[in-house]
Parts: C-alpha cells; sequence; structure tokens
C-alpha cells in the first residue's frame, strides 16, 4: 500500500512538473512572439553594484512607457514554479498593452550584487534604475511603478527624491515601507504600539540570505548569468519549521538561530527601539519627507497595516507638494487578506467570515490609471473613478467617498461599564453612550507564559503561527484574562467606517505592560467576529521618543493606535470589544519587567486593572455613519 501511494505521489508531482513546463515554455513562446526578451540585464547603480534584471518590450520601432517592478523576490523564470509563471503573464499582459515591463532583483538578492538590507536597501538604487531607464533609446521617458508588499514598500521613499522619470505610483499592500505617518510609529511594520510585530521573525526565517552563501564572481557577464540562471537561480530551499512552535521560543533574539535558520539581519534590527535613528535610513518613507507623484493605492482591511497604509494615503493628500499630486491620489480598500485583492469571489470568506461578492475590476483601472499617466491618455476611467472605493462588511457592499473617514461618519463615544466584573464574555461589562457613575475597575492577572493566543486578525507573514481573517472568538472569550464589553443589541443597523479611536485607563502592579482591545461584530447566534485590533506597550504612552515607566496602583491613560474598519453592524447585533495584555503571537509579549524583552527569557505575572468610571473614562469613539 505504501508503495503505490509513493507511486501516486511521484507520477502526480511528474504530471504537476510537465504541466508547469508548458505552460511555462506556451508564455515563452508567446512573449517571443510580441516581445523582445531581454534577461539578466545587470543594471549599474552608482557605486559599481550592479542589480540583476529583466526586460519585456514590445517588438518594433517606437518608444515605450516602462512599468517597472523591484522586488526582493525570486522571478527567475527557469524552474521557479509559481513565480516564473506568474512573471512570464504579467510581462506578456503589459508588452500587449504597449508597455515594456520591467523586472529587478533588489540589491544582495538572487542574481543581484551587494549586501541585502531590509527596509533599508539605498534610495539611490531606485533614483538610479529611474535614470538608467528613462535613458534607453526604446524608452518614452515615463516610468510606473507596481507591487505588492515587499515589491511596494520601496516606492513611496524613492517618490520623495522625485526623479522626473516617475510618472505614477500603484503601491499595493506596502506597510511595510511605512515609518512614521502622524499617529503611527510602525517603522515598516516592525512595531503596532511600540510592540513588536512577530511577523518579520517568521518571514526573515525564510528570507534572509545568510552571510556564508554561495555567490557568483561579481562582474559577471550577461551571456554567462543567461547559461546559469537555467540550472541555478541562487535561491536557498529553507527547511519547513513549525512556525507556530518556533515563536514561542524566548529569548525572541534567538528564535532563528533556534532552528537553525540563516544568519542575517533579523538579530541587529531585533534589537531596535521605535525611535532607532538606523529607522530613518535607508528605503523607509517617514511623514517629514516630501511627496509629488499620482499615486493609486491598494489597502486591506485584514492586512498588518491598514491604518498606517490609509494614514498615508490621508497625509500624502494634506501634505503633496503640487496641487496636482494633492488632486491625483486614489484608494482602494478591500475586504481580504494581505495582497489577495484579486483573490475576491461571489462569495469572499475572509477566515471564517462571508463577506459577499466582494470582486473588483483591478486589471482595467490599474491600465487606465497607467494609460492616463505614461501614455498621455485623456483617463476618462480615472477621472470617473472616486477617490476612495471602500467595502463595507456585514452590507457587503462597494461604497465610495470623496475623503476618508466619509464625511457623513460622526464620531460617537460608547463607554466601558461593569461592576467589577468584566472578565470573560459572561460576565457584567456593557458598552454604553452613558457615562459611567462610578469607577468598577475590572482586573486580570496576565501571565506571559500563557498569553492570549492570537486567533484570525489582520495579520500577515506568521506561516502556520496566526490564520488571518475573521474567525469566531467565542470560545477564547471564555478566558479570565479577556475582559468583554458587548453593547445592548441593536434596533437599527449601524455603519462603522473610519478610525476607531481607544482611551483605556489603566493600573498596574509591574512598571511595564501591554493592553491589547479587539472591535467584534456579535451576531445574533453569538458568534463574535473580529474586525480589527491592535496593541500598546505601556512605556510608550506618552510617546516613542522615551520609555515611562508605571507607579504601582497609579492609574494612567492609555491612548491606543487606532483601529480601522468599514463595516455595518445589522440590526439584531451588537458591538463588542475585547481588552487584554496579550495577542500573541501576533504581537510579541510584554515580559512584564521593563527590560529589553528581545533578550529575555523570564518574565513576572501583571496584575492589570483597567477602569471606567469618575474621571477615568475608558471609552471607544466610532466614527458612525449616519
Amino acid at each position: 500500500m505504501k508503495s503505490q501511494i509513493k507511486l501516486i505521489l511521484i507520477l502526480t508531482l511528474f504530471f504537476l512538473s510537465a504541466l508547469s513546463y508548458a505552460q511555462e515554455k506556451s508564455l515563452i513562446d508567446q512573449l517571443e512572439e510580441v516581445a523582445i526578451v531581454d534577461q539578466k540585464v545587470m543594471m549599474p547603480m552608482r557605486d559599481g553594484i550592479r542589480l540583476a534584471t529583466d526586460i519585456y518590450r514590445p517588438k518594433g520601432e517606437g518608444k515605450y512607457p516602462i512599468v517597472f517592478s523591484r522586488t526582493p523576490y525570486n522571478f527567475n523564470t527557469w524552474g521557479n514554479g509559481e513565480m516564473n509563471t506568474r512573471t512570464l503573464q504579467t510581462a506578456l499582459s503589459w508588452v500587449e498593452k504597449g508597455y515594456a515591463y520591467v523586472v529587478q532583483n533588489e540589491r544582495g538578492r538572487y542574481f543581484s550584487e551587494g549586501e541585502w538590507d531590509i527596509l533599508g536597501t539605498p534610495l539611490t538604487d531606485g533614483y538610479d534604475a529611474l535614470d538608467w531607464m528613462a535613458k534607453q533609446p526604446w524608452s518614452n521617458g515615463k516610468v510606473g511603478t507596481i507591487g505588492c508588499s515587499s515589491t511596494a514598500e520601496w516606492q513611496m521613499a524613492v517618490a520623495s527624491l522625485d526623479h522626473p522619470a516617475l510618472a505614477a505610483m500603484v503601491p499595493q499592500g506596502f506597510g511595510a515601507g511605512v515609518g512614521k505617518i502622524g499617529d503611527f510609529w510602525e517603522q515598516g511594520n516592525w512595531y503596532r504600539g511600540g510592540a513588536g510585530q512577530m511577523l518579520f521573525t517568521n518571514w526573515l526565517y525564510s528570507v534572509q540570505h545568510d552571510p556564508m552563501r554561495p555567490r557568483l564572481p561579481q562582474g559577471i557577464q550577461q551571456e554567462d548569468l543567461l547559461r546559469l540562471q537555467r540550472f541555478y537561480d541562487m535561491s536557498p530551499e529553507y527547511p519547513r519549521i513549525d512556525s507556530k512552535d518556533a515563536l514561542n521560543h524566548l529569548p525572541i533574539q534567538d528564535i532563528i538561530r533556534n532552528v537553525n535558520g540563516p544568519k542575517g539581519i533579523y538579530e541587529e534590527m531585533i534589537t531596535r527601539k521605535p525611535n532607532d535613528p538606523r529607522w530613518f535610513q535607508g528605503g523607509l518613507y517617514h511623514d517629514n519627507m516630501p511627496f509629488d507623484k499620482p499615486s493609486f493605492w491598494f489597502v486591506s482591511w485584514f492586512d498588518v497595516s491598514a491604518g498606517p497604509n490609509i494614514a498615508l494615503y490621508n497625509h500624502v493628500r494634506e501634505n503633496a507638494v503640487s496641487q496636482m499630486a494633492r488632486d491625483n491620489q486614489y484608494l482602494v480598500i478591500a475586504p481580504v487578506l494581505h495582497c489577495s485583492y484579486t483573490r475576491a469571489t461571489e462569495n469572499t470568506m475572509i477566515g471564517d467570515l462571508s463577506v459577499g461578492d466582494a470582486r473588483l475590476n483591478y486589471d482595467e483601472m490599474i491600465t487606465a490609471w497607467f494609460d492616463k499617466w505614461l501614455k498621455g491618455d485623456q483617463g476618462e476611467v480615472v477621472q470617473a473613478m472616486p477617490k476612495v472605493q471602500y467595502y463595507t462588511m456585514g452590507s457587503n457592499k462597494w461604497q465610495s467617498s470623496d475623503v476618508w473617514p466619509p464625511a457623513e461618519a460622526e464620531m460617537t463615544t460608547m463607554y466601558l461599564h461593569s461592576e467589577g466584573n468584566a472578565n470573560t464574555r459572561m460576565g457584567d461589562g456593557k458598552l454604553s453612550q452613558e457615562k459611567p457613575k462610578k469607577d468598577n475597575p475590572d482586573t486580570f492577572k496576565y501571565d506571559p507564559m500563557n498569553p492570549v493566543e492570537s486567533y484570525g486578525g489582520n495579520v500577515c507573514c506568521t506561516g502556520n503561527a496566526v490564520m488571518g481573517g475573521s474567525y469566531d472568538q467565542s470560545e477564547m472569550e471564555m478566558r479570565d484574562d479577556i475582559l468583554v464589553y458587548t453593547s445592548d443589541v441593536l434596533e437599527e443597523g449601524v455603519e462603522v467606517s473610519g478610525f476607531i479611536e481607544s482611551y483605556l485607563y489603566l493600573s498596574s502592579d509591574v512598571k511595564d505592560t501591554d493592553i491589547t482591545i479587539k472591535l467584534i461584530d456579535v451576531y445574533p447566534d453569538g458568534k463574535a467576529y473580529n474586525l480589527d485590533e491592535t496593541i500598546q506597550r505601556v512605556r510608550y504612552r506618552e510617546g516613542y521618543e522615551k520609555e515611562v515607566w508605571m507607579e504601582s496602583g497609579k492609574v494612567y491613560e492609555v491612548k491606543m493606535t487606532p483601529m480601522s474598519t468599514s463595516n455595518y453592524f445589522d440590526k439584531g447585533h451588537r458591538i463588542r470589544i475585547e481588552v487584554s495584555s496579550s495577542n500573541f503571537p501576533r504581537f510579541d509579549r510584554n515580559l512584564n519587567t521593563g527590560g529589553n524583552i528581545y533578550d529575555e527569557s523570564e518574565g513576572v505575572v501583571a496584575t492589570n486593572s483597567i477602569h471606567h468610571g469618575s474621571k477615568n473614562l475608558s471609552r471607544i469613539v466610532l466614527p458612525i455613519v449616519k
């Protein structure tokens, strides 16, 4: 029986391999009919480092606009499976539309020379690439950038250099390119509210290249690279790990080392605090940098960085250098996971939650966008687009607005109430627009060795450690270290669209701890679906330039980093928040000692209390659309 199963697996793999090869061969044949294919062009940077670049441009005389994608990921078109096919499909699509398509690896990645630094790649690389492309005899001098996640994160900071060839941008899922924007000090998704987001620990295990890795000789010729790329793609094979188990290891700085992972930049980056000057060098865009490029932004409700992404969109609309740029910022917010825009279906599932038919014609809109800015078309499709297109879950429909939040949204305060027993969903915690008359604090024990488990959420890149999306939280809400506050049953539906503000009053018997909050839509059957969540490391409650410790028993106001959503709480539903001190492993655990956290292995149990009466008015403020 085992031998039969083995034979079936071998035949299946052989069939899939043959099918993949046939698809690749078909795409290559189609490309060669319409395009000039120039792979492994080693584009020179000002310091002599050369970046591996593949160029696909229409055959025939003429000058063409360029769609440019720069990435840390492997796009080698030989023996690279899905990524190979995707690169070829993308190239063919743009060439057929009359564009040259250029894809390039960041420095230090695969065939590109130099040393890689995630979030710290020199801005001059982007500028030099734009310069090189604009000067090619087949270029019309206009370049548009496109990409999602790590293929988007570099675009904003390079745009701040204002190269004249950069005509327009399409950043998608671009949170890892955002440093400091207003209230958000995420430093490329590394932090939320000063707490570490563990996605990079998992992601860097399978991405960073070990400094001892094999390398090709610097200065190698294109003809040799074209030959070598057919049987070497410079891509390490990372052994599979159980991410959920791996992220439990302490100290945090040793997680990758503990699973025999590659050495790299992780061990240095994990030591940085939110205000470390190293975050302000290299590839992150901060709100003190100029911006003057037309941009079409794409955000996901269940991505790791919806809040700072939308905040950046608003920042650019208000602060771009020219009126032209301020007037030409567009935003789409979809109800999907990270970089999953095109995966919406007639019945789009986000975890266990159905949000209906969330499809949108992204290809048509993006093509029209580049046609306007790179080809000089009249841009009727773009002119007809609203500035903001957003999907409202619950009512399950696309909506539009000229601004975000929608102008009709009214900030409405709901206060936390209880008789001091809000622990679990069986407790007496309530949300109400009436102010509480007296303070009955709710107290719980936070043990960092037994943290509240992340269940669903707005995440990315955590492997099997966290499932992204919306799931019924009701079983989780039976934990005694989760405080639950729920509104009365709604007599009529309520749309919440915008930024959700939260102010919690905390006392504790430790010098530092974390506070978490989660926004929940409770259905008539009792199922409780998460919408967004955030955290605040209390040592940073007065800002990220300094650490301020608590005194035992003293009450402190903690303003949480804003949450973001668009959700219709239907008649018969209830609005709920959960408050605790951990959401692990989405966020790292505060060990409650006041130490560095990244180099600690032992924690202490904190007794934390949330106050909600008298002058300590713990509350959330919801943008309710009338």
